[in-house]
């Protein structure tokens, strides 16, 4: 079983306007709600995948009762851990040829409601199972709230996975997961460098594996994805052509098609096309990837060679 884990989940209510005005009236061509936050985002994908996944995720008020009902159409169980106070978040994401965003904000969480979490956690998972940590924390939990999850997680034996930004990532290093997906502007403010070529990526993705992580995903953008492996070997795929209609949801939908291939082949390599397809298959598509525009995307990329 995949687990994800989102501590903001959302509503992504998604407009699109032919021009954009300020202080007047503007008129959406086309509109439509999806269910958000990065944990959310991987558990949609690993299920178009073919992968058994369950969401964990803090909801709160009425939004929290339609993001159940709406992940569960995509085939996700979402275990919810009810919030008193406030309400799951809506966030507006304006397209009118550029894209703006306006986040909500979202309840605020209490040591208690992380506390029911850790439960869950505790008589959830196994040595056969993936627990997937993304996206940000809210400050009231402290720096140190991935690596008090992980920490169960590895009691259990389960294989963890962390995307995040800072110390939320760095403080879980210790406790060797898995895989870690930073970009390279994360990469540049975890060492507080400047960092733009692929051998400065390398470098400094190696310096997290000497800090204690397995296997290093570093995404690039629209320039693809370095990996440095476990096994000491480094691998380099540059991105497919395309043109971008959505980028929530592509560093998610990365690291869903790497872990669907590499569960299934244990071939590094392979499972970094899979990731990249994976996310590109996002970013070329309206919504998350489907296993169909994924596996398009991937055949092109190996008769490319």
């Amino acid at each position: 079983m995949y687990y994800t884990v989102t501590f903001n989940p959302s509503l992504d209510y998604i407009i699109f306007v032919d021009s954009f005005k300020y202080s007047s009236l503007n008129r959406a061509r086309e509109e439509y709600i999806v269910p958000g936050g990065k944990g959310i985002n991987v558990s949609i994908v690993l299920k178009n995948l073919g992968k058994e996944t369950k969401a964990f995720a803090f909801t709160a008020g009425y939004t929290g009762n339609i993001l159940k009902e709406m992940v569960k159409q995509y085939g996700v169980e979402l275990i919810s851990i009810p919030v008193n106070n406030g309400s799951t978040r809506i966030n507006v994401k304006l397209k009118s040829g550029e894209e703006t965003e306006i986040n909500g904000k979202g309840p605020a969480l209490t040591k208690e409601d992380l506390n029911k979490l850790k439960a869950m956690l505790y008589i959830s998972l196994t040595k056969e199972d993936f627990l997937i940590l993304s996206g940000n924390a809210p400050s009231s939990l402290g720096k140190n709230v991935y690596k008090e999850l992980i920490e169960i997680a590895n009691k259990a034996g389960a294989k963890c996975v962390v995307d995040a930004e800072g110390e939320l990532l760095t403080q879980t290093l210790t406790l060797n997961p898995f895989l870690i997906k930073p970009n390279k502007a994360e990469l540049s403010m975890i060492f507080n460098k400047e960092i733009n070529s692929k051998e400065d990526v390398i470098f400094y993705a190696k310096k997290l594996q000497e800090m204690g992580a397995e296997n290093v995903l570093v995404s690039l953008g629209e320039e693809g994805a370095i990996l440095v492996t476990l096994d000491g070997n480094t691998y380099f795929h540059s991105a497919p052509k395309g043109i971008v209609k959505n980028s929530v949801g592509a560093g998610d939908s990365m690291v869903a098609g790497f872990l669907c291939s590499f569960d299934d082949t244990h071939d590094y390599y392979y499972s970094l096309l899979n990731g990249i397809a994976a996310g590109s298959a996002t970013a070329f598509s309206g919504f998350l990837a489907t296993k169909e525009k994924q596996r398009e995307i991937l055949a092109n990329m190996e008769n490319e060679g």
